[in-house]
């Protein structure tokens, strides 16, 4: 099992159209990993495609992805399922007779529920499975899917506003935690266990992290639904884990260079969080 970075940023990538701030135009300049694409993450071995934001067409290409055994999703915003049509361009064949590839894809119960009610995405599915291009599997509250020697284990995440899941993946003795984004109010339980790597979203920068300059005011009602950078360090201080990396960065004020710089300086001010880095995209890791 292996963990590859397709996309790290937020429902905003960067660079950003006909922004000229400092960020975006070195992003520009310089791809990555200074430009960062939408948020997904694939896992080698079972090939599972977690999330499929706008442009996972090129995201794919880029990574030189050659085969796809399962797409799922963590929740129904569009930054993480508005690419789901990639299924088209993964499997439909215009010759005649056509000979389609169907590709499982397996949606938590609870993410389910809200593909029925939000931007057609039942409809969607429901489409491309009579196309006979993908095969859609529920997967039950407290169930598991193993997908090539890797289990799959929904994770819900508690906000009630969202039927949101991160995902446990076990490979014999090997265990890794993703939870791509909507971690707020999310407290690690105890008995969780151990993971020998846990994929988290980073949170909001409310503080610059170098300068400690105020980047979100404290009455932006954006704090009442996305957890805090602060937060997040909370969990992660929570949770056991080997090593962990940060994603879904909402860092439109922060370059590569400063993530990079605020790694290090994390890591010697809090030691207790030397285990922690920011992801870039086409970043791999093995568990």
């Amino acid at each position: 099992m292996r963990i590859e970075f397709l996309g790290t940023a937020s429902a905003l990538p960067i660079p950003r159209p006909t922004c000229d701030c400092r960020v975006c135009s070195e992003a520009r300049g310089r791809g990555v990993p200074y430009s960062r694409g939408g948020p997904s993450v694939f896992v080698h071995g079972p090939d599972l495609l977690i999330d499929t934001p706008e442009d996972i067409d090129p995201a794919l290409n880029r990574a030189g992805i050659r085969h796809i055994g399962a797409i799922t999703w963590s929740h129904w915003h569009p930054d993480h399922t508005a690419g789901s049509r990639v299924v088209e361009s993964l499997n439909m064949d215009l010759s005649w007779p056509p000979q389609y590839v169907c590709t499982p894809v397996y949606v938590p119960q609870a993410v389910r529920a809200d593909f029925d009610r939000f931007h057609g995405l039942a409809e969607r599915l429901a489409y491309h499975e009579k196309l006979g291009i993908i095969r859609e599997h529920i997967i039950p509250e407290g169930g598991s899917v193993t997908l090539d020697g890797v289990t799959l284990e929904p994770l819900r995440l508690p906000d009630p506003a969202i039927n949101a899941c991160g995902f446990i993946l076990t490979e014999g003795s090997t265990r890794v935690l993703i939870v791509p984004d909507e971690i707020l109010g999310w407290e690690p339980p105890a008995d969780l266990g151990h993971f020998n790597l846990a994929v988290l979203p980073a949170g909001i920068f409310e503080l610059h992290p170098l300068t400690g300059e105020r980047l979100i005011p404290a009455e932006h009602p954006i704090l009442e639904h996305e957890a805090t950078f602060t937060q997040v360090l909370d969990m992660v201080r929570a949770l056991h884990a080997d090593r962990v990396i940060l994603t879904h960065l909402l860092a439109h004020d922060t370059s590569y260079d400063d993530l990079m710089q605020a790694q290090r300086r994390l890591g010697q001010e809090a030691p207790e969080l030397r285990h922690v880095m920011f992801a870039f995209d086409r970043l791999s890791v093995m568990p």
